[in-house]
């Protein structure tokens, strides 16, 4: 039964057997460590077996590769790519699409309090060269 309910998936899939274009050409293990942690994270025993984290790795790679080309897609259109044709892809899945907007909010409240810190360490540091050169 549950070949049949796989085999009416609207989606295309593409031939698991064989390793696609990409993953032959890419360095593995580069996020084995990751996914471990994310694995048991999420219910999965403290060390995982290699070829479950390997799979996972695939996955991962496989479905951030298509969604990169899916964007480059939308932002070569406009002769760009920009962070706004990521979001429109996953707009339609509200866990991914809050989880990036508070990233991305995080990630700009960062930046700002990074230039805060940088230009008062600037002041700071003015203030103790003015009391160095001063004549006591």
């Amino acid at each position: 039964m549950s070949n049949s309910s796989a085999a009416t998936s609207s989606k295309p899939r593409a031939a698991s057997s064989q390793p696609s274009e990409t993953s032959s050409k890419r360095k593995r293990g580069v996020f084995q460590k990751e996914l471990q942690h994310m694995m048991y994270g999420f219910g999965d025993d403290i060390n995982p077996l290699p070829e479950s984290v390997t799979l996972m790795e695939d996955i991962v790679v496989e479905y951030v590769t298509e969604l990169v080309h899916k964007a480059q897609d939308i932002g070569s259109q406009r002769g760009k790519l920009s962070v706004e044709d990521f979001l429109y892809l996953i707009r339609k899945d509200n866990k991914k699409l809050n989880r990036c907007t508070e990233l991305l909010s995080m990630n700009e409240e960062l930046k700002q309090a990074r230039k805060v810190f940088e230009s008062d360490e600037e002041k700071l540091r003015k203030v103790f060269e003015v009391d160095e050169t001063a004549p006591e």
